[in-house]
């Protein structure tokens, strides 16, 4: 790799319940092919719906590629913007991955703080991609949720270094790869 790029990481999702093709997947797979540019060094992952293998996978990539920025993409049925996550928490998880599997403890991190912020300042993000005149409508969130996004996103913000430089995009299922 040419040190004088920028390393950057953005994840989607694998199948989940009755969706047999993640959207989020797909649209990584895209960016993939568009790249980012020559000055940056794309890397990109699918990472499974499944508790145990987010929290040994994301903070494997950070240590693999040593990335600027991760960005993390999800959908959500509910969404009605593409939303930038501001935090991730840390309790709560009680949902059942594709394993059939829930931590006991509910829990990312057991003992870790309850939530954990991204210093990206996801307000100036959004008011920049409002007003590029993209017609994209961007919302910010300060809650990941509690399925596999905000589990994926509490724990890659809690294996950064210094903790701040990952984030969470969820877009809505109706028009992600329109």
């Amino acid at each position: 790799m040419d040190n004088s790029k920028r390393t950057v990481v953005v994840t989607g999702f694998g199948p989940f319940g009755e969706h047999t093709v993640n959207a989020s997947w797909i649209a990584v797979q895209e960016l993939k092919k568009l790249g980012l540019g020559s000055e940056v060094d794309l890397h990109v992952s699918e990472v499974p719906v499944e508790y145990q293998t987010v929290q040994s996978l994301v903070p494997s990539l950070w240590k693999k590629h040593h990335p600027q920025l991760v960005v993390h993409v999800g959908v959500s049925g509910m969404a009605t913007t593409v939303t930038l996550e501001k935090c991730g928490r840390n309790h709560g998880y009680k949902g059942l991955d594709n394993s059939s599997f829930c931590p006991d403890s509910q829990c990312c991190i057991v003992g870790g703080p309850d939530c954990i912020n991204s210093v990206i300042d996801m307000e100036s993000v959004c008011k920049r991609v409002t007003s590029s005149g993209l017609g994209v409508a961007v919302s910010v969130s300060k809650d990941a949720g509690r399925g596999g996004a905000g589990l994926r996103w509490r724990g890659s913000v809690g294996a950064a270094p210094l903790q701040d430089n990952g984030i969470c995009v969820i877009s809505p299922t109706t028009r992600l790869c329109t």
